[in-house]
């Protein structure tokens, strides 16, 4: 039998191309040049092949940690996770540990754009599985109870488990809620129970595929009668075609009694955190902008999320700054697309958000959102891997982006660890989930 050259000449195409992206551009803008509501936002600069700049997964060892400021003490409320993407306090104060990753592909699901595009998806599995996201999905939530407030958990226990790529979690009544890769759950829950065995009830589909963005998160309305839910796109830009986007890159609003949704917000490459501003009520959100035209383009964002709107994806980004790669163009659409409210800085892959409450925070940091960043790939030098605090005046950002949660990096540029979800716990101290170091940790003021 004749032995193809196939694999031969594209393991030659992609080892070119990995020594192509390794001396990709640089940014030229400093950090802050993309932050705060009116970033800069300089011509694209288009590679054949992405900048990847990795930070190579090494994990903080037994004992070492991340860094908060001065007043706040930093423990781990527990390790040894496999791989916590997610944090969700329930109001007896037990916290769930989302330990998650992204699903297989479904049989005969291909990412687009031919040979080059085999070369970008090859790359992107090198990249994903240096940074220390290449593992199987555990597929279960994990309870932990800190029954004496010491900042670690005395109970860890397996409360539910044979999930499919879940994220988001949200209780409403006496139901829980679970966002899974493919459709939004439900299951009965009573106040303290620390396992669920009952098999879950499908609340709807949601949309699923080659899952280029398989993050789905849920939040409850302040009322409980809605949920709301993040899909992420299917690609990074419409290359797989603009029908693997149906229905995607989006947050839908489910009713929760008969589970009927309908489009709430469009055009959000990857909204991944939401949370109600307190003083006035309005949903806010991060997501994740598109890659692959610069280090300093484009940046991730947070914005107040109104009902209708429409904010660029795959056409434009920030408004009308049009995307030429995608087809066909649609100015009509471009026209439509609103402005976010706050750039947090090119390739910082926003996904954690929650509100603070001065219950466990001292007063500079009361108002304002906690927001994890898990970190660049496509950036020289790199972003994100920390958590930042961006300060509320009147139910708006009012200020830079403050440094709360650091080390993320070492001094080798290595990633002791990345941070995903965030939470408050019952006292008002943040929670992270770590999805590098297999840690949540656990910030709180000094006593």
């Amino acid at each position: 039998m004749k032995q193809s050259n196939h694999f031969p000449a594209a393991a030659a195409m992609l080892g070119a191309a990995l020594l192509l992206s390794a001396c990709g551009e640089t940014a030229k803008l400093p950090p802050e040049a993309g932050i705060g509501p009116n970033p800069q936002l300089p011509a694209p600069h288009k590679t054949l092949m992405p900048t990847v700049n990795i930070a190579p997964a090494v994990g903080w060892g037994d004992t070492a940690g991340p860094k908060a400021p001065s007043g706040f003490v930093v423990t781990a409320l527990a390790r040894g996770l496999d791989h916590p993407r997610w944090v969700y306090t329930l109001p007896n104060g037990d916290v769930l540990a989302v330990e998650s990753n992204k699903p297989p592909k479904p049989e005969g699901a291909k990412d687009g754009g031919g040979p080059i595009g085999w070369i970008k998806s090859s790359i992107m599995g090198m990249v994903q599985k240096r940074a220390g996201a290449g593992v199987p999905s555990a597929n279960r939530i994990t309870l932990l109870r800190d029954a004496d407030g010491d900042g670690t958990a005395e109970v860890r226990q397996v409360f539910m488990q044979n999930l499919s790529s879940p994220f988001g979690v949200a209780l409403v009544g006496g139901e829980l809620f679970i966002a899974n890769a493919d459709a939004l759950v439900k299951v009965p829950y009573a106040e303290g129970q620390t396992s669920i065995a009952a098999a879950p009830t499908k609340v709807t589909d949601l949309p699923a595929g080659i899952n280029h963005h398989w993050t789905k998160n849920v939040i409850a309305s302040r009322d409980g009668s809605k949920l709301y839910v993040t899909v992420g796109s299917n690609s990074n830009a419409g290359e797989n075609g603009l029908a693997a986007e149906e229905g995607r890159a989006a947050i839908w609003e489910v009713d929760v009694k008969s589970g009927a949704k309908r489009l709430f917000a469009g055009g959000l490459r990857n909204p991944n955190g939401m949370g109600w501003e307190p003083g006035t009520q309005t949903l806010w959100a991060v997501a994740n902008e598109r890659d692959e035209i610069g280090s300093d383009l484009v940046p991730d964002y947070l914005t107040s999320v109104k009902d209708g709107a429409f904010y660029g994806w795959p056409w434009s980004y920030y408004g009308s700054h049009v995307d030429t790669r995608v087809e066909p163009q649609r100015p009509d659409m471009v026209a439509k697309a609103v402005v976010p409210d706050y750039a947090l800085g090119a390739h910082v892959a926003a996904l954690g958000l929650a509100f603070s409450d001065a219950r466990g925070m001292p007063p500079e940091f009361a108002s304002g959102v906690f927001i994890g960043e898990h970190g660049s790939w496509n950036r020289k030098p790199h972003s994100g891997y920390k958590v930042v605090f961006v300060p509320f005046t009147s139910g708006r950002p009012s200020g830079p982006p403050v440094d709360f949660l650091t080390g993320f990096l070492n001094a080798d540029e290595k990633a002791q660890g990345r941070p995903v979800g965030v939470a408050l716990d019952k006292s008002g101290a943040l929670l992270v989930a770590d999805d590098v170091g297999n840690t949540v940790w656990r910030v709180a003021r000094a006593r």
